[in-house]
């Protein structure tokens, strides 16, 4: 009976916690996103600038201009507004918002082509364009949580930030710029996959409005037949299927190329070095499945040795197929002592990098014991003039304390508290039993002296 009572008890709290049925207003949503289909106005020129401020961002490789243009653009509007008109049967709505949607890219693709036919930057490492082509499996995530998260802001009474945030996350904007800075470099290859990422985003952003839309029963229009309405349905099936199967593939190709360079690096530094030679250097290629070029300098690398890095590949979960062993040979007049002088350079080189490394650490690890031993002399004044007000001046200092005698050297911790008239033997004990405990150490004595 306890267990029901509890379970019930946890059901009863789990509802009131994700029950969301008070805080949404179904009518107010819909009019307010059929308010920002349209493309009128200030929407256009906004539309525009925050292309420019993206296509900048792009150009000058900058994370935080991006983000910025991102909040700004309107193109999120017609997105949510054409998955509210799937979700309450609106033909007329879908029309509106793919016309206004198709226009609001057309005007993209041509700010964004323009700029980067002008701009006189040429980029030089474009890591965010290069993130903008390659779409996947977790752009398809990110665009459906996304676009959960959009429509539920979109349908509460009180309204936040989270739409800003569902702007940044979903990325519209960088892909349409990537787009036409492939344009007008040429560049279809990456065109393709840049335009085909703001695709994801958009068709799994309007599937989840879609979705949402249904959930909270938002009031719908019925069509007069059965068959358009399993039309609709199919349609939205075939489209979310196209789109999902292209980005599961890249996302398996995404997977795989990681997985190999981790192995690959594994066996490159556990074969950097063996009785044949030397890995100086590799190359990888993902073009054709993964594979790397391994160069070797070596005096005489023979078939053993060779085997024996292919068999060690194999540990590391790499095939003899990934694997093409490059030989840089000594010469057949180099020595066998040149040939062991040139190895040791390498090794040697490595060996170095190795105890630089460790020093560091160890450097570290002893700044870190400085910083924790250092005395808060500023607080612990404050502290000692709070309770002795008298004291007028404090002087804290930490050495070497030396016996005459024994010539005994020892750490210490000297307080001198100067005041104008000499304070009782019973505050300077107490002061010194508080300030051993305070500073974590037995070592503290205090000297009290009169100015």
């Amino acid at each position: 009976m306890e267990a029901k009572n509890l379970w019930h008890n946890i059901k009863v709290q789990l509802h009131e916690i994700t029950n969301i049925n008070d805080y949404i207003d179904t009518h107010d949503a819909a009019e307010r996103i059929k308010s920002n289909i349209w493309f009128r106005g200030p929407n256009v020129w906004i539309l525009a600038f925050s292309i420019v401020i993206a296509s900048v961002g792009l150009n000058v490789n900058s994370t935080a201009v991006i983000i910025g243009a991102m909040c700004i653009s309107p193109l999120m509007g017609p997105i949510i507004g054409i998955g509210l008109s799937l979700g309450t049967n609106d033909v007329d709505l879908l029309r509106k918002g793919m016309k206004n949607l198709l226009v609001m890219v057309a005007i993209s693709l041509l700010v964004s082509f323009f700029y980067f036919l002008i701009s006189p930057l040429n980029i030089v490492n474009p890591t965010e364009l290069e993130a903008r082509t390659n779409p996947t499996i977790y752009d398809v995530l990110i665009a459906l949580f996304g676009g959960l998260a959009g429509i539920l802001e979109s349908c509460r009474k009180e309204r936040g930030t989270v739409l800003a945030g569902v702007a940044i996350a979903t990325a519209l904007m960088p892909p349409l710029c990537t787009a036409g800075y492939c344009l007008s470099n040429g560049d279809w290859h990456n065109f393709f996959g840049a335009f085909y990422l703001f695709l994801i985003n958009g068709v799994f952003i309007i599937i989840a409005t879609y979705i949402m839309v249904k959930f909270l029963h938002f009031p719908s229009i019925e069509y007069v037949n059965a068959a358009k309405a399993k039309k609709i349905r199919s349609m939205m099936m075939s489209l979310i299927i196209a789109f999902l199967i292209p980005s599961v593939w890249t996302a398996f190709i995404m997977v795989r190329n990681n997985n190999f360079e981790r192995n690959l690096k594994a066996f490159i530094e556990s074969n950097k070095t063996f009785s044949g030679g030397y890995i100086y250097d590799y190359t990888t290629s993902n073009s054709n499945g993964c594979c790397a070029e391994i160069y070797v300098a070596a005096g005489s690398m023979s078939e053993k040795d060779t085997e024996a890095l292919l068999e060690s590949a194999e540990k590391f979960g790499l095939s003899r197929d990934q694997i093409i062993i490059k030989e840089q040979s000594f010469g057949a007049n180099i020595s066998e002592e040149s040939e062991k002088l040139v190895r040791g350079i390498y090794e040697r080189a490595d060996t170095e990098i190795s105890r630089k490394e460790e020093r560091i650490k160890e450097l570290e690890k002893q700044l870190d014991d400085i910083r924790a031993s250092e005395i808060p002399y500023v607080q612990l004044t404050k502290e000692i003039r709070f309770r002795y007000p008298e004291i007028t001046e404090v002087c804290i200092s930490k050495g070497a304390a030396v016996t005459a005698d024994s010539l005994v050297v020892s750490d210490r911790i000297q307080v001198i508290a100067a005041s104008e008239k000499a304070l009782p033997d019973k505050d300077i004990a107490e002061m010194t039993e508080w300030l051993k405990v305070r500073m974590n150490d037995s070592t503290v004595t205090v000297l009290n002296v009169m100015e």
